[in-house]
């Protein structure tokens, strides 16, 4: 899921004294609570791709990856590219940044290891003590003609275009009359402007499909990471369902999410080598979410999750975990007994579905054949009605990233691609839903894919008694 959707599936900035009283609450009384129960459940790690010990991809990988591009630029005639995703600079370049209304792009040659950046003023200590080869920046959005407080230049000028502003940095710099590639198609506005400052030979076209599927297959050093990240992510997971086994109908699901983040969070930065400056400690976040009740029953519901948990009731403990931007999502959907012959039937299809798509999603297959096959079987199960979305979707710094295990999707699976986990089924009317996921990642040789968490899929874990 996006970043987004995490902050909405941890009640997004929410105070977290909350989060810290559920915390102390947890330890006051009887056993401490640590997730060392829950995580003698976990499944075995025996699949050989080892954690990551490294907090982030260093400058060399990214460079790498700028140097794939660059192969592709020069088998097709591109002088450079200008790179204005957030996605695909992060990628290309290692260089973290906070996004708003404020341009920040990178341009990458195409016959030397270099970047030029345009970027705002406030960003200059990021962008000089990073990759940087070149660089102009404005002072703010939006931007005088000239005026540079910072240094001692306070005017009202006319206001500057930033993309003319790109343009002509470019210009500048020899690239009049080349073909130049984006990351963005650019709008008939767009071009019309960039003609007014360049010789009409010059041509603009995207490479974004390229780049897209530089990040798509993820290499063994993004996958280690990954790993590293879910490792934490059992643990705190494990924690949650100890809290919950423990304190159950004493807490809301807000609370029991809260306490879950302290706990994660805690774990994750303890192992985090980081001084308070830029460039270490980058692309980090956790954060649980939990529901319950009629609060399950939709994919993706518009009210506040703060209910008292109850027996009875569907839950799910879900949430998104990232280590230098490296990371996924992981469900897992719970019954508090008693539960009903109906909630356990699709309870059960939903699980059963989730290692379908583990056994099928292999190098060399179409998503749209795993797809079919995992709707394929809801339906026979009589599930058709509960059905709400497609099984999965692609997974990467982003969230949500192609391609997506969907019926119109014909992507061939490749090594590398990791997906989410969520063939999830939804009853309003019953007043539950159940909707699991985590990260497969797709191995080679026709292998099933990997599973990046240890957590179980069992009735064990997920069907219990408070």
């Amino acid at each position: 899921m996006t970043l987004n959707r995490r902050s909405l599936l941890v009640s997004g900035g929410a105070a977290l004294g909350g989060a810290l009283a559920s915390g102390a609450a947890a330890q006051t009384a009887g056993p401490r609570i640590d997730g060392s129960q829950s995580a003698a459940l976990f499944l075995k790690d025996d699949d050989g791709l080892a954690p990551a010990t490294v907090d982030r991809l260093p400058l060399e990988w990214h460079q790498g990856r700028a140097k794939a591009l660059q192969a592709h630029l020069a088998e097709n005639g591109f002088a450079g590219v200008w790179l204005s995703d957030p996605m695909n600079v992060i990628y290309f370049t290692g260089l973290f940044f906070t996004t708003t209304e404020r341009p920040f792009s990178v341009f990458l040659p195409a016959d030397k290891l270099a970047t030029i950046w345009f970027n705002p003023s406030l960003d200059r200590d990021l962008v000089k003590t990073w990759w940087a080869t070149e660089s102009d920046s404005y002072f703010d959005f939006q931007h005088a003609e000239g005026a540079f407080p910072n240094e001692g230049k306070v005017q009202q000028g006319a206001r500057v275009d930033l993309f003319e502003w790109v343009m002509k940095g470019l210009k500048k710099r020899g690239y009049d009359g080349k073909r130049i590639a984006t990351d963005k198609d650019l709008s008939p506005r767009q071009l019309a402007k960039a003609a007014g400052v360049f010789l009409k030979e010059t041509k603009f076209d995207s490479i974004a499909e390229h780049c897209e599927k530089l990040r798509m297959v993820k290499s063994p050093e993004e996958l280690a990471l990954w790993r590293r990240a879910y490792r934490v992510f059992d643990e705190t997971h494990a924690f949650a369902r100890d809290l919950l086994l423990a304190k159950g109908t004493d807490l809301t699901d807000y609370e029991l999410g809260m306490a879950a983040t302290e706990f994660g969070m805690g774990r994750l930065m303890s192992g985090i080598k980081r001084d308070g400056r830029p460039h270490s400690a980058v692309g980090i976040d956790l954060g649980i979410g939990v529901r319950c009740g009629v609060g399950t029953a939709y994919p993706h519901p518009n009210q506040m999750h703060y209910n008292k948990i109850q027996k009875g009731q569907a839950l799910q403990i879900a949430g998104g975990v990232e280590i230098g931007g490296c990371g996924g999502e992981l469900y897992r959907a719970f019954l508090l007994a008693p539960w009903t012959d109906h909630q356990k039937k699709v309870w059960t299809v939903s699980r059963d579905c989730c290692l379908m798509q583990k056994d099928l999603s292999r190098e060399g297959v179409a998503c749209s054949t795993v797809a079919y096959q995992i709707h394929n079987h809801q339906v026979k199960e009589g599930m058709a009605k509960y059905i709400y979305h497609r099984p999965a979707h692609g997974m990467g710094v982003e969230g949500h990233q192609p391609p997506y295990l969907a019926l119109g999707d014909y992507t061939m699976l490749e090594p590398g691609m990791i997906f989410s986990v969520e063939p999830g089924l939804y009853d309003p009317a019953n007043g539950f839903g159940v909707n699991f996921s985590d990260g497969f990642a797709v191995q080679s040789g026709g292998k099933p894919s990997l599973q990046m968490s240890r957590l179980p899929w069992s009735e064990e874990w997920c069907l219990v008694t408070l």
